[in-house]
């Protein structure tokens, strides 16, 4: 149940799921003032155990009603398989409890509308940890179009191209019947609503290039914004490169005075009729950070920190990553299905 003495400088939570994510999760969360974790749960118990004494918490459960019913929880963090999030976002609302979600929100779009409206009806806040936004370049590539130094965007290229394994420490994705759409569009997307507003239309192609896997590794999103902007999103896991970008997302804005380009190794260029300049954005590295994933893992701090205040519930403050913001990007996922399978392009509806 619900802890009706809500302190916001030390808010209960409970993470649900204890996978490949968790243990990231669980660190960034350390970061952070005013937040103590004091259950897990998992089906596999054992995995649970093996992480709360990693990071001495109290309680493990393997039953997620026993879990909700005996703990004083301020908020759940959702970290299980996509298929479990819509489940445990209802039992988590009946009782009152708000509510962090990993992305993508659910396995289908009538799921992710239904979670939110539930979560509306029961007063439950839903937030959804989308944390590719709160990457240091591209919140210095959003601060760079707002400067005006290149005038008003028209044009952009958003890029997720790449060869890295990244079923080796997550097999599950090999998997999925719909892949990298669900899974990296679910991000590249979100950063172009983040960048650009939100989307009129948009017209989609997918392929499946690897063998072993069952669903599109491949997909190419040409979007027009409301803005009037057209934004080229592509995204691969089978781009054998000159240079791997992973987990990088690049990009291209054109505006009428100049350009943006963000590049390898977090370089920004900056390009008018008065000539170049270049910066490299710095990325904060955590010790429990895989350098692999540093740009996103420091990212998990920052996205934690906007929700936390949002949890806090802060006069006048409102987090980024909603559940009702979130579900825009949600229906342009499963509209970019739509469009490879018919194809069509799809006007988004509001």
């Amino acid at each position: 149940m619900k802890n009706d003495s809500k302190d916001a400088r030390n808010l209960r939570f409970a993470v649900i799921g204890t996978g490949f994510w968790a243990r990231f999760q669980l660190a960034a969360w350390r970061e952070l003032s005013g937040v103590t974790p004091v259950a897990l749960f998992n089906r596999t118990v054992s995995k649970a155990e093996k992480l709360a004494s990693e990071f001495s918490i109290p309680k493990v459960y393997g039953n997620i009603d026993e879990l909700l019913d005996k703990e004083k929880l301020d908020f759940v963090d959702i970290i299980s398989d996509v298929d479990t999030h819509a489940q445990f976002v209802h039992k988590s609302a009946e009782r009152g409890i708000d509510i962090i979600c990993q992305k993508p929100l659910a396995a289908t779009l009538q799921d992710a509308e239904t979670m939110v409206e539930n979560c509306k009806q029961s007063g439950s806040r839903l937030f959804v940890h989308e944390n590719f936004r709160w990457q240091r370049p591209i919140r210095a590539l959003k601060e760079k179009i707002a400067s005006g130094i290149i005038g008003d965007p028209f044009k952009a290229r958003l890029s997720f191209c790449s060869a890295f394994p990244v079923f080796s420490n997550q097999p599950f994705l090999a998997e999925l019947s719909r892949f990298i759409l669900t899974d990296v569009g679910s991000h590249v997307l979100d950063v172009a609503r983040f960048l650009f507003g939100d989307v009129e239309s948009l017209y989609c192609l997918t392929q499946r290039v690897n063998p072993g896997i069952r669903g599109e590794d491949v997909a190419n999103v040409l979007l027009k914004m409301k803005s009037g902007l057209h934004c080229y999103s592509e995204m691969s896991y089978a781009s054998l490169l000159e240079q791997e970008s992973f987990p990088q997302t690049l990009a291209l804005v054109e505006g009428t005075k100049g350009s943006i380009h963000l590049k390898h190794n977090f370089e920004m260029t900056v390009s008018t009729r008065e000539g170049t300049t270049t910066e490299r954005i710095s990325i904060p590295f955590y010790p429990w950070a895989d350098p692999a994933y540093a740009v996103v893992h420091s990212s998990i701090v920052d996205c934690n920190r906007n929700i936390l205040q949002g949890l806090q519930g802060q006069s006048g403050f409102d987090a980024e990553t909603t559940g009702a913001d979130n579900l825009k990007t949600v229906r342009c996922v499963w509209a970019s299905y739509e469009s490879a399978e018919t194809g069509r392009v799809i006007k988004i509806q509001d």
